[in-house]
């Protein structure tokens, strides 16, 4: 049996599980100068560095965590779940800028952020960021807002409105304090929940039909080709795509049905 060729140089993707870290870890630990640059032409590595690397990984880890960093936008719905306000994109700038908050790396262009670096803020400098961002409405939201608040489909939120005869003023908002009491009812959390469970599933499984149709195409297809009906044996690359992408949409349904009471 030939011996296994060992490896002179790595490329990002082979730096990165060399290390065994995700790209977003490499990328970030590269960006913070937690870990070296290439050294080799190529954006490469060479084995030596990579090796050296390994002791910089612990530093990353603990740095940055394990959870992928979030943009501006579902950082504030993070905020707005957790401090039961309508917190904005803006609202994450002014913390940036107050010194509150730190912009971790970029993602296309735009700033991300940890999610623990979230959870680690004080409520009540959001609360006062919030507050100064609305003025005098700071005690409504419109609907937008209290699905932010909420986390629920707009959907959901504008039925459960209506069956609860939910007040609004003549800009057509919400009390906050009503929102607040839906977010804290315990039994209608639970019942919104399973609802958007089975619409995460329902969708979920019109997109698996639609992916076994694409390869079941490929198939057909195929046997025409076996049959030479057709000159041309069909490309490879839809079918593997299809195929991954079969494997994992079938992860998520069956991890869907498993949180089935």
């Amino acid at each position: 049996m030939p011996e296994p060729i060992a490896r002179v140089n790595y490329g990002a993707h082979q730096f990165a599980t060399h290390l065994g870290l995700t790209r977003w870890q490499l990328r970030v630990g590269l960006e913070h100068e937690i870990l070296p640059g290439p050294d080799l032409g190529g954006e490469r590595w060479s084995t030596g560095l990579a090796d050296q690397a390994r002791e910089r990984v612990e530093e990353v880890l603990t740095r940055f965590g394990s959870e992928p960093p979030v943009g501006s936008a579902r950082a504030a719905a993070r905020l707005a779940a957790r401090v039961g306000l309508d917190v904005e994109r803006r609202d994450i700038e002014v913390l940036v800028a107050q010194g509150e908050l730190d912009v971790i790396s970029s993602f296309r262009g735009f700033p991300v952020y940890l999610l623990r670096d979230l959870d680690r803020l004080d409520p009540d400098s959001v609360r006062q960021v919030v507050r100064a961002r609305k003025g005098p409405l700071t005690d409504t939201v419109d609907a937008a807002g209290a699905v932010m608040i909420l986390g629920w489909p707009r959907r959901i939120f504008d039925r459960i409105a209506a069956e609860r005869d939910l007040p609004v003023d003549r800009l057509g908002r919400y009390t906050l304090a009503d929102i607040q009491a839906l977010q804290s009812d315990e039994i209608l959390a639970h019942q919104v929940a399973e609802e958007k469970r089975h619409l995460i599933l329902t969708r979920t499984r019109r997109s698996e039909m639609h992916i076994e149709d694409v390869i079941r195409a490929w198939m057909l297809r195929c046997s025409a080709y076996v049959d030479r009906e057709v000159e041309q044996p069909p490309d490879l690359a839809p079918l593997n795509r299809a195929l991954r992408s079969l494997t994992r949409i079938r992860s998520e349904i069956a991890s869907q049905e498993d949180t089935t009471p």
